[in-house]
């Protein structure tokens, strides 16, 4: 028997691994960066992955704590409060994994039709009202893209509303339904539309059209419970997503994380075609192509600090294009609540 005064070690018990959910898209790119980079264990955390389907399964599976975090739509922040399609659940972000990073994609046969920006477009609806209604995919019904693709048809005299049907579609599958005629474009992020347009089932308008006010397209999405009962977690999670956005924003790193993301446990698309946005020119397809430095922010100009005026872009865009169901309203203090700055500054200072 050991004597009194010694001590029986016992292995400490092993941390469990944080959950993270992400979708096939460029913009996951931070997340993945901090795992295969060792950045989430330099801030002393143990990270699985998971790569999910769509963005309810992300949104659920938070929701449900199925997930700890997740790469999650900055719009999420806004229609998940408020119970849009769901169990109303308190909700922030303190970090934005990117601004921007969007494109329009339209089909071949709308070239084929003279459809070249979306006055013309106009044009085609009216030509074809009585033969046919033109659809288009967006990835969730309140989302960035959604308000994108309504703001860019309605530039062109289009009521998203009455002209056209627009449907909700995963990112990774509307490049199939495309392809298959199911509909006749879409608005996602890359690479999604590169993809298109190097298979020549697709073109893009000019990218630029929906580049908005650097608005918070993609977030690291938690429930507010587990900011504030698992802190320093969820601010060392934070810390590691800082660091790796920044290398993602470095023009040298580029090549390298367009063969980390083409990984077949990641975006599972070959590495041109991710380069396209990355590093450039993005190719818009007929011989068309537009510098890619601006197409996507993961670091610069501030764009992981979720400000007010990040939720507010969000917000006057669900109101602008009526996105809240009959008898929802956003309370004045819902994009304060959300998107928290003052967590996103402390977690910086305390790295």
């Amino acid at each position: 028997m050991p004597s009194p005064s010694r001590k029986i070690l016992r292995p400490a018990p092993a941390q469990a691994a944080l959950r993270i959910g992400f979708i096939a898209l460029n913009d996951a790119a931070p997340i993945i960066v901090a795992q295969e980079h060792g950045l989430f264990k330099k801030h002393g955390l143990t990270v699985s992955l998971s790569r999910e389907v769509g963005w309810a399964t992300i949104r659920d599976k938070v929701i449900h704590q199925e997930l700890d975090a997740a790469h999650a739509l900055g719009a999420m922040l806004i229609s998940t409060p408020l119970g849009i399609n769901c169990l109303p659940t308190e909700c922030l972000t303190a970090f934005v994994l990117n601004t921007n990073g969007n494109c329009i994609t339209l089909s071949e046969e709308l070239w084929r039709r003279g459809v070249r920006d979306a006055a013309t477009l106009r044009d085609e609806i009216v030509r074809s009202r009585h033969e046919r209604t033109y659809v288009f995919g967006v990835v969730f019904a309140h989302s960035a893209q959604r308000i994108q693709l309504c703001d860019w048809l309605r530039s062109g005299g289009i009521d998203p509303e009455k002209d056209v049907r627009i449907v909700v579609v995963p990112p990774p599958q509307l490049f199939r339904n495309l392809a298959a005629g199911t509909i006749d474009g879409y608005c996602v992020g890359d690479p999604w539309n590169s993809l298109a347009v190097r298979e020549n089932i697709g073109w893009c308008p000019d990218p630029s059209l929906t580049r908005s006010s650097d608005h918070a397209e993609k977030v690291l999405m938690v429930l507010s419970d587990f900011a504030h009962t698992r802190a320093d977690e969820h601010l060392a999670l934070v810390a590691a997503l800082h660091e790796a956005a920044e290398l993602c924003d470095h023009t040298d790193f580029r090549p390298e994380l367009c063969d980390l993301l083409a990984r077949k446990e990641y975006l599972n698309v070959p590495s041109r075609v991710i380069q396209s946005s990355l590093v450039g020119p993005f190719e818009a397809g007929h011989k068309t192509s537009f510098p890619a430095d601006d197409f996507i922010h993961f670091h610069r100009d501030g764009a992981n600090d979720p400000t007010a005026a990040k939720a507010a872009w969000l917000i006057e865009g669900f109101k602008r294009n009526r996105f809240l169901p009959a008898g929802v309203t956003i309370p004045a203090n819902l994009g304060q609540k959300t998107f928290r700055s003052d967590l996103h500054h402390l977690a910086l200072q305390t790295a």
